[in-house]
C-alpha cells in the first residue's frame, strides 16, 4: 500500500508537472505563435494599403505614412512574439515532463530556422518592395508584392506545421500519462488485494534490505581499519542508510586524500616528520633540547665530476646517488633533514627513535651507505650510456650530542630540524675524512654509544673549527664481529703507532704506522699521521701536549 501510494504520488506529480508545463509554456507558446501569424496577416494588409496609397490617383502620402508606421509596429510585435515562443519551447525541452524530447527538439530547430532564415528573407523582400514603391514602377511593384506574399504564405505554412507538431506532442504525452495511470490503477488494485498476505514477507524483505547495506558498511569499516583505502560502497538508497553510506564513501575519499598528501609531502619532507606532525601537532610548535645523533654525507670530488657532465647527465647521477644513499638512512629509521647540493643531512633521536638506539642506527646506516658505493659506480655507466666515468665516493661524519629540535623558520615557511654544536661537529667530521683519507668518522660520544654494535678505530684527537676542546675521533670500520683479519691487524698496528705518537715517541710511532701501511698500503689515517711526524719532531711542543690536532692547521 505504501508502494501504491508512492507510485500514485509520483504519477500525480508527473501529471501536475505536465499540466504546469502546458499552462506555463505550451499554451503561451502556442498563443504567441498564433498571434504572430495574425500579426503577420495584418502587416501584409498594411503593406497592401501602402501600395494602394502610393500608386493611387492621386497618391495619399498621409495614409502611406500611417500604414508604414503600423507595419513596422506589427513587425516588432511579431519578432517579440516569436522569440517569446522560442524561449518557452526551449523551457519545455529542458523539462522531463514531455516524453518525446526528440520531437520537441525538432520543433525548436524548425522555429530557429524560421527566425534566422525565413523571417530574414521576408524582411529583405519587404524592404525591396518598399524601395520599389519609391520608384513607382507598377509592374515591378506587383512582382515584388507577389514574392512577399509567397514568402509570407510559406512562413505561415511552417508556423502552422510547428503548431501542429506541438499539438501532436502534447497529445502523445497526455496519452502516455493516461496509459501509465491505467496501468498504475491495475497494479494498485492488485497490490491492495495482496497487502494482507504479503505484509509479513514485505517486512522481512525490508529488514533484510536494511541489514545488507549495514553489513557492507561493517565490512567496509573493517577493511578501512586494516588499511585498505580502495573501498567504495554502492549507495543503493536515499534514506538514512544511503546517507550513511555516502558519508562513509566521503570519509574514505578524505582518507585517500590525506594518504596522497602524506605520500606527496613525504617526497619533500621526511615521511617520519610528516607523520609525526600529523599525529602529534605539538611537534610543530614546541622546541626542545635533546641528545640527538646527526649524520652528514658528502660526495667526494663533486666539483671535478660536475665539470665534465651535461646538466641532464648530472641530474641523473645526482638523483641516483641521493636515492641510493637515502635508502639506508630510511631503512635504519633515520630522518632526512635536507639535501644540500650533493650533501645529505640526517638525524636520529626522540621522538622518532629510542635515545639508546640512535647512535647504533646512525653508524649502521653509514656502513650501509659505504657498501652501496661500489654498486652505484657499476650502474652509472648503464644509466648514462657513457663509459669511463670517474668513480664516485662519499665522506660521512656522525656526531652525538645535545641539539635544539623543533620547527625553525619564518612566519611563512618552517622547517622541522635540529641545530647545535653536535650538528656542526658532524659536518666538520665529514670534512675531516678528506684529511684522514677515511670514509666514516664518528665523534667520541657516538663511538661510546655504538661500540656494542660496530667495530671502531680511534683515529686521532682533534679540535674542529669552531670548538676549543679536543675530542677523540673514531673510524666506523664494520658491523660488530664482521671485521676481517686484515682490518683487525691494521687496527692493532695503528693503535700501537697512535699510542707512541701521543707519547711523543716518534720513531716508535713511525714504526707502528709503517707496520699498519704494510698491512693496508692505502690506509689514510696511517699515511696522514706518518706525514706529520717529521714536522712534529722539529716542533717545540709543550710538555703537556696530548696529541690533539687542530683541523685548521696547515703543517
Amino acid at each position: 500500500m505504501i508502494v501504491t501510494a508512492a507510485l500514485s504520488l509520483a504519477a500525480s506529480m508527473r501529471v501536475g508537472n505536465q499540466l504546469d508545463q502546458l499552462s506555463e509554456s505550451y499554451f503561451p507558446a502556442y498563443h504567441d505563435l498564433a498571434d504572430a501569424s495574425v500579426d503577420s496577416l495584418q502587416r501584409a494588409l498594411e503593406i497592401r494599403r501602402m501600395i494602394i496609397a502610393k500608386t493611387g490617383t492621386p497618391p495619399d502620402p498621409i495614409r502611406y505614412a500611417e500604414s508604414l508606421t503600423v507595419a513596422e509596429a506589427k513587425l516588432a510585435q511579431i519578432d517579440r512574439e516569436e522569440r517569446t515562443a522560442r524561449a518557452l519551447i526551449q523551457t519545455m525541452s529542458e523539462n522531463t515532463a514531455f516524453s518525446d524530447t526528440i520531437a520537441l527538439a525538432r520543433v525548436e530547430s524548425q522555429l530557429d530556422s524560421i527566425l534566422t532564415d525565413d523571417r530574414r528573407y521576408l524582411a529583405d523582400e519587404t524592404k525591396r518592395l518598399l524601395s520599389l514603391l519609391d520608384n513607382g514602377n507598377s509592374e515591378e511593384i506587383g512582382a515584388g508584392l507577389e514574392r512577399v506574399e509567397r514568402l509570407r504564405d510559406e512562413l505561415s505554412r511552417k508556423m502552422n506545421a510547428i503548431r501542429s507538431d506541438m499539438l501532436k506532442l502534447v497529445q502523445a504525452s497526455t496519452a502516455t500519462t493516461l496509459r501509465n495511470q491505467r496501468e498504475l490503477l491495475i497494479v494498485a488494485t492488485a497490490l491492495t488485494a495482496l497487502a494482507t498476505i504479503l505484509g509479513l514477507a514485505f517486512s522481512l524483505l525490508v529488514s533484510a534490505g536494511m541489514m545488507r547495506p549495514m553489513r557492507r558498511l561493517l565490512e567496509g569499516t573493517r577493511a578501512i581499519e586494516a588499511g585498505h583505502l580502495d573501498q567504495t560502497l554502492l549507495v543503493s538508497s536515499k534514506d538514512e542508510i544511503g546517507q550513511l553510506t555516502g558519508a562513509f564513501n566521503r570519509m574514505v575519499e578524505q582518507l585517500r586524500l590525506k594518504e596522497r598528501i602524506r605520500e606527496t609531502f613525504g617526497k619533500y619532507i621526511d615521511p617520519q616528520v610528516v607523520e609525526g606532525l600529523i599525529d602529534r601537532p605539538a611537534l610543530a610548535t614546541s622546541g626542545q633540547r635533546r641528545v640527538m645523533t646527526t649524520l652528514f654525507c658528502d660526495l667526494a670530488g663533486f666539483t671535478s665530476i660536475s665539470e665534465g657532465m651535461t646538466p641532464q647527465g648530472l641530474v641523473k647521477i645526482m638523483n641516483r646517488y641521493l636515492s641510493t644513499m637515502s635508502e639506508p638512512i630510511r631503512t635504519q629509521h633515520g630522518v632526512i633533514d635536507k639535501y644540500i647540493g650533493d650533501a645529505i643531512m640526517a638525524y636520529w633521536g626522540p621522538p622518532f627513535n629510542d635515545a639508546a638506539e640512535q647512535a647504533r642506527l646512525a653508524c649502521l646506516a653509514a656502513l650501509d651507505m659505504v657498501a652501496r658505493v661500489s654498486p652505484l659506480n657499476t650502474g652509472l655507466p648503464e644509466i648514462l650510456g657513457v663509459r669511463n666515468l670517474p668513480p664516485l665516493d662519499i665522506r660521512i661524519g656522525v656526531a652525538t650530542g645535545e641539539a635544539l629540535v623543533g620547527s625553525i623558520g619564518s612566519e611563512v615557511m618552517m622547517s622541522y630540524t635540529i641545530m647545535g654544536d653536535s650538528v656542526n661537529l658532524a659536518s666538520r667530521l665529514e670534512g675531516a675524512n678528506k684529511a684522514y683519507g677515511t670514509r666514516v668518522l664518528a665523534s667520541e660520544a657516538t663511538a661510546k654509544a655504538a661500540d656494542p654494535d660496530v667495530e671502531l678505530r680511534e683515529v686521532d684527537r682533534v679540535v674542529v673549527l669552531g670548538q676549543k676542546a679536543p675530542q677523540a675521533v673514531f673510524e666506523v670500520m664494520a658491523r660488530k664481529g664482521q671485521l676481517t683479519a686484515e682490518q683487525a691487524q691494521l687496527r692493532a698496528r695503528f693503535a700501537e703507532g697512535l699510542a707512541a705518537y701521543r707519547a711523543k715517541q716518534w720513531e716508535t710511532a713511525r714504526g707502528g704506522f709503517k707496520a699498519a701501511l704494510a698491512v693496508a698500503p692505502n690506509d689514510g689515517p696511517s699515511a696522514t699521521l706518518l706525514g706529520r711526524l717529521d714536522a712534529l719532531q722539529g716542533a717545540n711542543l709543550a710538555e703537556e701536549w696530548d696529541g690533539a690536532w687542530h683541523l685548521d692547521q696547515k703543517w
